[in-house]
């Protein structure tokens, strides 16, 4: 399996992990992996009042997960929620950006509210 092949399957275990980490906080998962012109979104989550657009990194060492998101990646994140808010945000819900980061051995970190830009 070619690296680029490898890491999608990496991403897509991670985002199951990380929706059923969410469920059981109380989230629903409403999509996976949706695409905009400004970028993709991995999770929508929503608890009433709240949606959530998640951003779910998977590194396999501690210090590789610490340092997987930054502003750049945040940004994208935002600018796709800004396009989906109309879809998903539909009885006037807060939204936010959110992050799941995820490493083998650990428990998954939550990051609330990731984005404030």
């Amino acid at each position: 399996m070619n690296d680029r092949r490898a890491a999608d399957v990496r991403g897509r275990a991670g985002e199951e992990q990380a929706a059923a980490f969410l469920a059981t906080r109380g989230w629903t998962i409403l999509a996976t992996r949706v695409r905009t012109p400004a970028g993709e979104v991995d999770l929508v989550a929503h608890r009433p009042g709240l949606v959530a657009f998640v951003e779910v990194k998977v590194r396999a060492t501690r210090a590789a997960r610490d340092m997987a998101i930054d502003e750049r990646r945040l940004a994208r994140v935002a600018a796709a929620a800004e396009v989906l808010m109309p879809r998903f945000c539909t009885a006037g819900e807060d939204m936010r950006v959110d992050v799941v980061l995820l490493c083998p051995g650990t428990p998954p970190v939550h990051i609330e509210n990731a984005w404030i830009g």
